[in-house]
C-alpha cells in the first residue's frame, strides 16, 4: 500500500481543487484515464453532499493498493446503507449515492458517531 495522498476541504470553493487533487492522484496510482473521470465525478458528488449536508468539511484520500486505488471521502455526517435504488425519475434529489456506486467497483460506507466515510475502490486494468 502506498502512502494515502489527503486533503481537507470546507468551502465550495475547494470543489475544483479537490477534483483535480482526485484526478492528479488516481492517474499517479495507474488509473486509466476513463476510470480517472469515473473517479472524479464520484468524489465531486461526495465533497456536494458533504458541503450541502454537514458542516465542517471532510477530508479525501486516495491510495494504491493490490491492483487498485482507494478513494475515501471522510466527513462529520452519516451515510445512508448500501444498496441505494435509483430515485423514482421525477424525484428531484437522492441520485448521487447511486451514481457514485455505479462508477466504481465497489463501494463501502462506514457511519459513526459525529463521522461518515465512503470508501471506492476502482481496479487498476492492464495497458492495451
Amino acid at each position: 500500500m502506498t502512502d494515502p495522498a489527503t486533503m481537507a476541504y470546507g468551502r465550495a470553493e475547494d470543489l475544483p481543487l479537490v477534483r483535480a487533487f482526485a484526478r492528479e492522484q488516481a492517474l499517479t496510482a495507474g488509473l486509466d484515464a476513463g476510470s480517472v473521470e469515473a473517479l472524479a465525478i464520484a468524489v465531486s458528488e461526495l465533497v456536494t453532499n458533504t458541503l450541502q449536508h454537514t458542516s465542517g468539511g471532510g477530508r479525501i484520500r486516495v491510495w494504491a493498493e493490490n491492483g487498485s486505488v482507494f478513494c475515501e471521502v471522510a466527513d462529520g455526517g452519516s451515510v445512508p446503507g448500501t444498496p441505494r435504488a435509483m430515485p423514482a425519475p421525477d424525484a428531484e434529489r437522492g441520485r448521487g449515492l447511486a451514481i457514485v456506486e455505479m462508477l466504481c467497483d465497489d463501494m463501502t460506507t462506514v457511519a459513526g458517531p459525529g463521522r461518515g466515510v465512503v470508501r471506492l475502490r476502482f481496479a487498476i486494468k492492464p495497458p492495451a
